[in-house]
């Protein structure tokens, strides 16, 4: 076994439980919760892939049928759960960094459900057991709402309470659906289901089969923001400071790819689910870019660009095949990347300003040039303009719907990547080249250093992968030629 494997997820909860602790020795907290930060995208790097057996109860083999038992809860490490914790590690230090350099006492609490929220989606990926799935998938609901409510933006207590709320719902319904597998299979290993179904022990299309996926379906709408939660999951975004923000929404593109590969693994033989992924994937593209035209907001904009980006993470993986659901985890990776540089490159406006509408602010080019220049890139790469990040993984998207037979795929994927570019051309027309109010103040002439390094290391990630897409791609196709 690898011992790697499960500090992944120890040690950012051991950290959230040592800040928490030590919250009224500011130096302390700031001292670890740097030192975790910087191993956390180290360690997913350093580790051996492999499968950890908790407890050391290794797999059981029947000797009837000669069938592989997973008593234990089991985590599998691989290439694409290194790619996606790598990155998670990398936002969650970003986050961090810019959290303890910008405040002068920093808060036990937050760093706590920042930690905890990180350990989770770890967890997620890493899992092999459904209800372990179901654990972590509640605890992260509970530090996200703990981190919007914990934001000093106005109304963040309400948006909370919304997204808390939506919580008490979708979570039983995950759970419920969860009962009704163990019901089934007597058994909660992934793997072992998996193998249960392809051996004709279970069928799929059973009627109890049928409304677990039905309900486990509803629970990963919830958690990825897809409609009908897509407008509280842009609305978090916006209540919630912008390297916050950034991180938010790694742990969306986390969830909701991890959720939605155990759902494939187990529901891909049901004729209706992948049909299931792309209808909703399609409304959420259409629906988060529609909704994103008419903000002033950029905040508001961006957290509705995000909905919609989620949107082709979720058609290419419904498309069902194996290039194809490359194409969607590639695009996930992608997503996590530049919405958060997005976030916190507009971020640098809202400092600036003090503003977040697009009607009061104008000319910022004249101050900050260099920020301009990599929210551009940044705003381009979403919009798939080549030979940027986003490009590439948009392309083979649309190539994995010409192949599926599903050119019209193709064409809804090339309009509202279209629509992305002038929504964010005309915001960024707005903010940096439009000219400058006269009533507008420049409150901050000078973007910290912290800040700034931030953006660089994010935007050198999408140039390097938009020129160099085999970095993550070969690896993506490797997993996901181990699922077929």
């Amino acid at each position: 076994m690898n011992e790697f494997i499960p500090l992944m997820v120890i040690i950012p909860m051991l950290c959230a439980l040592l800040v928490s602790t030590f919250s009224n020795f500011n130096r302390v907290v700031k001292i670890i919760a740097l030192i975790v930060g910087i191993a956390l995208p180290i360690i997913p790097l350093i580790a051996n892939y492999g499968l950890h057996y908790f407890g050391g109860y290794s797999p059981i083999v029947d000797n009837v049928t000669g069938v592989l038992y997973h008593p234990a809860i089991t985590y599998s490490f691989d290439i694409l759960q290194q790619i996606f914790i790598c990155a998670l590690g990398l936002l969650t230090f970003i986050t961090v960094f810019i959290f303890i350099t910008k405040y002068k006492k920093a808060s036990g609490p937050y760093l706590f459900l920042v930690f905890m929220g990180t350990a989770s989606v770890t967890a997620l990926l890493l899992t092999d057991d459904i209800f372990n799935m179901f654990v972590f998938f509640e605890i992260l609901a509970l530090a996200q709402v703990g981190i919007v409510a914990a934001s000093s933006l106005e109304n963040s207590y309400e948006m909370a309470l919304k997204y808390m709320v939506l919580g008490s719902i979708g979570s039983p319904m995950m759970l419920l659906g969860i009962a009704l597998i163990l019901g089934v299979f007597g058994n909660l290993n992934i793997t072992d289901i998996v193998t249960a179904i392809h051996t004709g022990a279970v069928s799929v299309a059973s009627p109890v089969l049928l409304m677990a996926c039905g309900l486990i379906f509803f629970g990963w709408l919830y958690a990825s923001g897809l409609p009908p939660f897509h407008t509280i999951k842009s609305g978090i975004y916006s209540k919630t400071e912008p390297h916050t923000a950034a991180l938010l929404q790694a742990f969306t593109v986390g969830s909701m790819v991890s959720i939605v590969l155990i759902m494939f693994r187990i529901f891909s033989p049901l004729p209706f689910f992948e049909m299931l992924l792309v209808v909703f994937s399609a409304i959420a593209m259409i629906l988060g870019i529609s909704l994103a035209l008419t903000q002033t907001d950029f905040r508001r904009m961006i957290g509705f660009l995000a909905v919609g980006e989620l949107g082709f993470i979720g058609l290419a993986i419904g498309l069902g095949t194996e290039f194809a659901l490359s194409a969607g985890l590639f695009q996930a990776f992608n997503e996590m990347i530049t919405t958060a540089l997005l976030f916190i490159g507009f971020g640098v406006v809202a400092y600036a300003t003090g503003e977040s509408d697009t009607r009061k602010i104008g000319g910022l080019i004249g101050y900050y040039p260099k920020t301009a220049i990599i929210i551009l890139i940044a705003g381009l790469s979403m919009a798939g303009v080549p030979p940027l990040a986003g490009f590439q993984s948009k392309l083979m998207l649309v190539q994995a719907s010409l192949s599926c037979g599903f050119p019209e795929l193709s064409l809804l994927a090339i309009i509202v990547s279209i629509a992305t570019f002038v929504v964010f051309v005309r915001a960024f027309y707005k903010i940096f080249l439009s000219p400058k109010p006269n009533d507008l103040e420049i409150a901050n002439t000078h973007i910290p250093r912290t800040v700034l390094f931030t953006m660089v290391i994010l935007f050198i990630i999408i140039i390097v992968v938009g020129f160099v897409p085999g970095l993550i791609t070969d690896g993506i196709f490797q997993y996901v030629g181990g699922l077929f």
